[in-house]
C-alpha cells in the first residue's frame, strides 16, 4: 500500500509464490495466498502476471481456477504454466489447442508425459512446427492412429520425415505410408539425373520400399499384419514382388497374410494351405490370390524349404537364412534351363518380371517346368 507500483506488485507475487512453493506456509496462510494469487492473476500489467506464473509453474497443490486464469492469459504468462504446470488435466489443455494458438500448443507439446488424448487433439489441430515439437518430446504417447494422421497431414515434410524415422516406436502401418512418402521423394531426385533411366529409377525405389516394408513389420503381431495388409490392398501397393520377397526375407507371417487377404480366405484356412506338402492346397490358393503365374512355381519352392531353413538367431541370421533360400530357388530354375548370372534377390526379381507365364510346378517335385 505504501509502494503500489507495478515493480513493487510483481516483487510481492515472486515473495509469496516462493513460500507458497516452499511449503513453509500454515493452512490458514495459504489460503490467504490463493487469495492474493487471484488478486494477482487479474493485475493489470503483465509482468506482475509473468511473475506469478513463473513462481508457481511447478506448484502441484495450487488451486485450479488461479492455474486456469493464468493458462487462459496472453503468452507471456501463459507458456511457462502450459509447458510444466500439473494442476491442469486433459480436459483443461485440450480446451486451450481447440483454441488454436500456435505458441500455446507448441507449449503443451513440451510438456513432460503428454497423454494420447492430448496428443491427438494436437496432431489433429496443430501446425506442422506444433507437431514437429510432439514428436520430437521423447516423454510424450503418441497412439497408432495419430501417428498415421501426422503422415496422412505432414508427411511431405523433411522435418516431420526426420523426427519419425527417430521415433522410438514406429507402428507398421505408420512406417509404411512414411517410406511410400519418402520413396516418392526419393525417385524424384533420382528422375532428375540424366544417367538413371525411369525405369530403373522406379526399380530402385521399388526395392528400398520393400525391404523396409518387411523389415517393420517382422515382429508384428496378427492384428499389425491385418492392419498393414488392408492398407496395402486399399493403396494397390501389394505387389508380386513385395509378397515373395517376404519369404526370401524370412517374413513369412507376412506371405501367409497376404495371401489369406488376397485369395478372401480365413487366415485359418489359408494358413494349412500355404503349408500343404501336396501341390493342392498350394495351387488352390495362389490361384485365388490373383498373383501372377510366373511367380508361382518360386513361391512353392521357397514355401517348401521355410520349414528346412529357420532363422537362428545369430549375427546377419536374416542376410544368411534368405542367402540359403535363394541358392535353393536358384537350383530349381538352373535345373529348368532358366539361365541366371547372380544369387541377389533384387536381381531375381528383376528377371522373374521378364519370365513367361507359362510356367507349371511339376507334379512330383514342384519344381518349375516349361510347357512345350
Amino acid at each position: 500500500m505504501s509502494d503500489p507500483s507495478g515493480s513493487n506488485r510483481a516483487e510481492t507475487a515472486d515473495k509469496i509464490a516462493r513460500q507458497f512453493g516452499d511449503g513453509a506456509l500454515t493452512d490458514r496462510e495459504r489460503g490467504l495466498a490463493e487469495d492474493i494469487f487471484r488478486l494477482l492473476a487479474r493485475d493489470m500489467e503483465i509482468r506482475v502476471r509473468q511473475t506469478l506464473s513463473l513462481c508457481l509453474k511447478e506448484c502441484s497443490d495450487l488451486s485450479r481456477d488461479i492455474a486456469l486464469t493464468l493458462a487462459h492469459d496472453v503468452d507471456e504468462v501463459a507458456l511457462p504454466l502450459l509447458e510444466s504446470s500439473s494442476v491442469l488435466t486433459d480436459e483443461d489443455l485440450v480446451e486451450i489447442v481447440r483454441l488454436n494458438s500456435e505458441s500455446k500448443m507448441t507449449a503443451i507439446a513440451r510438456r513432460d508425459g503428454v497423454s494420447e488424448i492430448v496428443s491427438g487433439e494436437l496432431v489433429e489441430h496443430g501446425t506442422e512446427a506444433v507437431v514437429s515439437t510432439l514428436i520430437s518430446n521423447e516423454t510424450a504417447r503418441v497412439g497408432d492412429d495419430t501417428l498415421e494422421q501426422v503422415v496422412d497431414r505432414f508427411g511431405e515434410s523433411g522435418q516431420i520425415q526426420d523426427r519419425l524415422v527417430s521415433f522410438a516406436r514406429l507402428p507398421s502401418t505408420v512406417a509404411e505410408k512414411l517410406a511410400t512418402k519418402i520413396s516418392a521423394n526419393f525417385q524424384e531426385a533420382l528422375l532428375s539425373r540424366s544417367d538413371i533411366s525411369p525405369n530403373t529409377a522406379a526399380w530402385l525405389v521399388l526395392q528400398t520400399w520393400e525391404k523396409t516394408v518387411l523389415s517393420v513389420s517382422s515382429e508384428d503381431t496378427d492384428s499389425q499384419f491385418e492392419r498393414l495388409i488392408h492398407q496395402l490392398m486399399n493403396t494397390n501397393r501389394m505387389t508380386p514382388s513385395l509378397v515373395f520377397r517376404s519369404l526370401c526375407m524370412g517374413n513369412v507371417k507376412f506371405f501367409e497374410h497376404a495371401l489369406a487377404a488376397l485369395s478372401g480366405m480365413p487366415l485359418n484356412v489359408a494358413c494349412p494351405m500355404v503349408h500343404d506338402q501336396g501341390e493342392r492346397g498350394f495351387r488352390k490358393i495362389y490361384e485365388a490370390s490373383g498373383l501372377p503365374d510366373r511367380f508361382m512355381h518360386a513361391m512353392y519352392a521357397a514355401i517348401n524349404v521355410v520349414s528346412e531353413i529357420e532363422l537362428d538367431g545369430r549375427e546377419d541370421d536374416q542376410k544368411r537364412f534368405s542367402r540359403r533360400m535363394l541358392e535353393r530357388i536358384l537350383t530349381q530354375y538352373s535345373a529348368n534351363g532358366v539361365e541366371l548370372e547372380d544369387e541377389d534377390l533384387d536381381y531375381l526379381l528383376d528377371k522373374m518380371q521378364q519370365f513367361p507365364s507359362d510356367i507349371t510346378l511339376s507334379r512330383t517335385s514342384g519344381s518349375p517346368v516349361y510347357r512345350s
